[in-house]
């Protein structure tokens, strides 16, 4: 296994947008023609638009893009500039002449960071569409990245910021790549446990566990948090083999979010196929969790400080 450009996986385009002012963005994957997608969701609180087609009962076999916001349900809104823009190039799913774009979408909560009166909404999706392209995609505070924050059991003053991240890697003719906004209630942590950003302790001066604060009866606010990504691979899936993909990628999330999952996020995963490359869903789905798990890494390494958080590459000086 080999760490991979991200873009190198093919058959996608990446495009940002963001309000840097109001603190919040979108981050757009438009998929170069109709492409196998499934969807897995672990948190409690999740806002999403076009979820239920990625049910494998479902007649939709392919999707155009996936949308990766900020804005909580107001931002769901934002889909329509996709959809807009992928209609402009003809494509779609086919209803006699029309062609109607499928587009999915998640967001974060970011309204308690910067201003929560502007939201991301078509426009900016359509201009997220116009910057896509098949260069590497900018990480930390940026898209869907832009307002995202870590640690917040003990409320917004003790928060880190965090971003947007990606990894990819490869394993013989296999590739797999993550994308990932970190929004999380509890902590970013290392491989050893330790926590990289999340919880400030009450001088700012390093982290502490949001773990042990939940296991101490600490409870959060429904709804106000979420991990949102996805995950492409060149191996040629089914919707529900990508379904199990995304359901295993969640693995990724475990080993890097703690605690994870809660009934205050709506953590969710998309896996996408957008290759014809044979390979086993198991492969592909252990080596996302991996991609996955370095992805939310990357996004506390890379963000910076902002709207009043603190980022890693400041709590470190």
């Amino acid at each position: 296994m080999k760490e991979i450009g991200i873009m190198e996986v093919g058959g996608f385009k990446v495009g940002h947008a963001q309000n840097q002012e109001a603190g919040t963005g979108l981050t757009v994957i438009l998929l170069d023609h109709m492409s196998p997608a499934g969807l897995d969701v672990r948190g409690g609180g999740p806002a999403s638009r076009e979820s239920q087609i990625l049910n494998p009962l479902m007649t939709a076999e392919g999707i155009n893009a996936v949308v990766l916001s900020g804005g909580s349900a107001f931002g769901l809104d934002a889909a329509g500039g996709v959809q807009k823009r992928v209609e402009e190039r003809g494509e779609g799913f086919a209803v006699g002449p029309i062609r109607v774009p499928l587009v999915c979408q998640s967001c974060v909560f970011d309204l308690c960071v910067g201003r929560h009166d502007i939201r991301p909404d078509g426009a900016m999706a359509y201009e997220a569409c116009r910057n896509a392209s098949y260069d590497a995609p900018k990480e930390g505070n940026v898209g869907a990245g832009t307002g995202c924050t870590v640690g917040k059991i003990m409320g917004l003053d003790r928060a880190m910021k965090t971003g947007f991240g990606t990894y990819a890697v490869q394993a013989g003719d296999i590739k797999v790549g993550a994308m990932v906004a970190v929004n999380a209630a509890g902590d970013v942590c290392n491989a050893d446990g330790s926590v990289l950003a999340g919880l400030l302790s009450a001088d700012h001066s390093h982290c502490e566990s949001s773990f042990d604060a939940m296991v101490q009866g600490l409870t959060l606010q429904a709804g106000v948090n979420t991990t949102i990504g996805a995950v492409v691979t060149n191996v040629k899936l089914p919707k529900a083999k990508l379904c199990k993909v995304a359901g295993m990628t969640h693995n990724g999330y475990a080993r890097a979010i703690r605690p994870v999952h809660t009934s205050g996020d709506g953590d969710s995963i998309y896996a996408i196929s957008t290759g014809t490359v044979e390979g086993s869903m198991d492969a592909v789905g252990a080596l996302a969790a991996y991609a996955m798990e370095q992805a939310i890494r990357r996004a506390a390494v890379a963000a910076e400080s902002a709207y009043g958080f603190t980022a890693l590459c400041d709590l470190k000086k």
